[in-house]
């Protein structure tokens, strides 16, 4: 099964075709909807679509611990490196790694340093 994510606007549309490029079926936000959609639109057109949101966005996290929703799943990455060419490497590798939790229902945070992964509910 492959993953799908959609990208949050407040990461570049250049993650496209480098997520697409490693096998991830990808869209970004403003393919799908309103670039000022509020973050609960986005939430809730992942988790009716099958896909795991992908942001750097912390309202998202707090989103899913609020609620003790079981998905859709995220995917977060923090600190300040957020471009392709600055964390795409461990981005792709922590995807492939915990594709079975984002799956089922996950929260999947990246930074430079380490990935780690928690299941939903939060």
């Amino acid at each position: 099964m492959t993953l799908r994510l959609v990208i949050d606007v407040n990461l570049s549309p250049e993650w496209v075709p480098v997520l697409t490029g490693a096998g991830f079926e990808t869209l970004h936000w403003t393919q799908i909807g309103d670039p000022s959609a509020p973050d609960r639109e986005i939430m809730d057109w992942a988790a009716a679509n099958g896909h795991a949101v992908f942001s750097h966005d912390l309202d998202f996290s707090t989103m899913l611990a609020l609620t003790h929703a079981r998905g859709p799943s995220l995917v977060q990455l923090r600190g300040p490196k957020v471009l392709p060419e600055q964390i795409a490497e461990t981005l792709i590798a922590s995807l492939r790694r915990f594709q079975a939790d984002l799956e089922a229902g996950a929260l999947l945070l990246i930074d430079p340093r380490r990935s780690r992964v928690r299941i939903l509910p939060l």
